[in-house]
């Protein structure tokens, strides 16, 4: 199994193999369409369409090849800004119509955008079977921890206590982690990010869009009209690193400032964040995205507290092979056509397997 991609290799991405390419050399400028941007001022959506557009070139895939898909949302405005095809559809509902899109259509790169509230409350199911059938699909989930578009009310990520126009005395729900649940969902592909960390991010973008089956990448994204600053301990120069666990494949988990901390696995199988001074650096857990189990990833997304965000680990969480859904049915159909023949849709509805009602 390969690693993670540190630059996106069409010839080892199976997922990509049978997408066109592109005749000529693209640049952002191409992938970047002619309307007019429409988010709040210093919002963080600008960050990753910015970073989305710079990356899609790297495909090396035509733009009639790429589709992106929306919700409902401040985020799922993003198909008009990007020169690809694109759907702004229905609430909660991009993974359904993303999950007929690569089924149907192997020659296609689909991409999901969605945000907290679109993706886990209303459209909560489609997310999680898109991602235990693994679908061949990306998904981009923008967690603000909040609503925006409907002007600042508590999300299915909001922390406890969080005081909003809905939640006058404060939350009293327990809010989502959205890595969690993904990997709860046995999802093949999982990690996380922030918008304005443009370097991780494209990174994180290059080994989703070399993963065959469903990718679902976590990105902080901050919203700075109704919840400004919700993750600034994650980007401020002066503590982020005591803040922040960046994992990397095969190395010991480590973070603070002069990497003082590090993660162990206790006796009791769980994790916990030591003084790596007190336990020794040979007794730190070694990640590895390539685990079968996702347990571990599981444990590891359960470190990070959800109202401070002391102990956040960013980065991919788990990486591992397994046949796409598109892959697998359409081995399905050839088997079929190849032991009974083409189907017959006039014998199918004529036939005598039919009720009379009333």
């Amino acid at each position: 199994m390969s690693e993670p991609a540190s630059a996106l290799d069409l010839a080892s991405a199976p997922a990509l193999r049978r997408v066109p390419k592109a005749d000529s050399v693209q640049t952002k400028k191409e992938f970047t369409s002619d309307q007019e941007v429409r988010w709040c001022p210093g919002c963080g959506d600008y960050a990753i369409l910015s970073a989305v557009q710079s990356f899609l070139p790297e495909l090396g895939l035509r733009r009639e090849n790429i589709v992106f898909v929306s919700g409902i949302g401040c985020s799922s405005r993003f198909p008009y800004y990007l020169d690809t095809y694109g759907m702004h559809s229905i609430h909660g509902r991009a993974p359904a119509i993303a999950t007929g899109l690569a089924a149907s259509r192997p020659d296609l790169s689909v991409w999901v955008v969605t945000g907290d509230g679109d993706a886990l409350s209303i459209g909560g199911n489609h997310l999680i079977h898109a991602l235990r059938r693994n679908i061949n699909i990306n998904i981009l989930l923008f967690n603000n921890r909040i609503y925006g578009l409907t002007k600042g009310q508590y999300s299915p990520t909001s922390e406890t206590g969080k005081i909003t126009k809905s939640t006058p005395m404060g939350s009293i729900d327990y809010p989502f982690n959205p890595v969690s649940v993904a990997l709860g969902a046995e999802a093949s592909f999982v990690a996380r990010t922030i918008d304005s960390d443009r370097k991780h991010l494209t990174g994180v973008l290059r080994a989703a869009a070399a993963h065959e089956g469903a990718a679902l990448v976590e990105i902080y994204q901050n919203c700075n009209i109704f919840n400004d600053g919700a993750f600034e301990p994650l980007k401020d120069n002066d503590v982020r690193d005591d803040f922040t666990i960046r994992l990397e494949h095969g190395q010991p988990i480590r973070f603070g400032t002069g990497a003082t901390k590090g993660v162990v696995r206790m006796a009791d199988s769980t994790l916990a964040v030591v003084d790596v001074a007190e336990v020794g650096a040979q007794n730190l857990l070694v990640h590895d995205v390539h685990h079968q189990d996702p347990s571990t990833a599981f444990a590891l997304s359960r470190l990070s507290h959800p109202e401070t965000l002391a102990n956040t680990p960013i980065g991919i969480f788990r990486d591992v092979d397994r046949p796409a859904y598109d892959r697998l049915m359409g081995e399905q159909l050839q088997r079929a056509v190849d032991d009974k023949g083409p189907g017959d849709l006039g014998q199918l509805i004529t036939g005598t397997d039919t009720w009379v009602v009333g």
